[in-house]
């Protein structure tokens, strides 16, 4: 026993039992933070912490309907939050023993990435591709055609191939999983940056960096310029080491804005709209 409060007697297995909990419930809450999940999440606390009051106060009827809830609220969570706890697990694999396999895959996801928009900003093929971070875009997956699909070169360039059926809308690429194509993003309310007028891609691009922590890639059907928008910011005439670059830094483990990056922003002169 290390200490005593009143009749609770705190010991070292105490001490690390409350360090596990809540380390458990911080990750969850990073991991639901931005979508609604969170919001089911504090119900169900509420109902928890209702049905210990209830006990307290000898509230036989109130207990009894709280305690009936609580006897299915383990499957409740389990159906409600699969998403969420198979992204926590993922989370908890990315220690020291997993490190070199997950940057090794991710390397491979930013190289397909890059060298699939650097054949389509060749070829005047536009694309829009987002990359979610810690912010739930939930609804945005939705909004598409779920695919499912491993991120690979050949896959984007036959989804944002002008004559197939889903090349409109935003890819939306996660765990290196293409999640979903034909998304819909909210649009920017900005028209243009300095002498820059945007069209729907890029405005569509600013939208969702401005409402989430996303990254955003853009080719120019129009001039073959790529394009990230991040932060509600946006870099144009990225080179392809450029565009890499911004990935790697962007995906980090510790995530910085890419826009600390050592390049020199250009966002050009007066375009036509893309």
């Amino acid at each position: 026993m290390l200490f005593k409060i009143g009749f609770l007697e705190i010991g070292w297995t105490d001490i690390l039992d409350i360090v596990v909990v809540t380390f458990i419930f911080y990750r969850l809450y990073l991991v639901m933070r931005g979508t609604i999940a969170i919001q089911i999440f504090l119900g169900l606390l509420v109902i928890v912490a209702g049905s210990f009051v209830a006990s307290s106060l000898e509230l036989k009827a109130v207990s009894w309907i709280l305690k009936t809830m609580a006897d299915v609220w383990v499957i409740a969570f389990i159906i409600l939050f699969q998403p969420e706890l198979r992204r926590l697990l993922v989370l908890l694999g990315r220690g020291r023993l997993m490190g070199n396999l997950i940057r090794s895959s991710m390397d491979e996801t930013i190289d397909a990435i890059v060298e699939a928009c650097d054949e389509m900003a060749q070829r005047q093929i536009g694309a829009l591709i987002v990359i979610p971070r810690s912010t739930g875009i939930r609804m945005i997956i939705e909004s598409g055609i779920a695919l499912g699909a491993e991120v690979s070169k050949q896959l984007l360039l036959s989804i944002f191939n002008p004559k197939a059926p889903l090349h409109d809308g935003a890819v939306v690429i996660k765990d290196r999983i293409v999640q979903a194509a034909r998304c819909t993003l909210p649009l920017s309310n900005q028209l243009r940056i300095d002498s820059f007028i945007m069209g729907m891609r890029h405005r569509s691009a600013m939208g969702i960096s401005e409402q989430t922590d996303a990254i955003t890639i853009v080719v120019s059907e129009e001039t073959g310029i790529i394009s990230v928008a991040e932060d509600g910011m946006l870099r144009r005439n990225l080179t392809s080491e450029q565009l890499r670059d911004l990935l790697r830094q962007g995906l980090n483990v510790n995530v910085k804005s890419i826009f600390e990056a050592p390049f020199k922003q250009d966002i050009g002169g007066a375009s036509p709209k893309e």
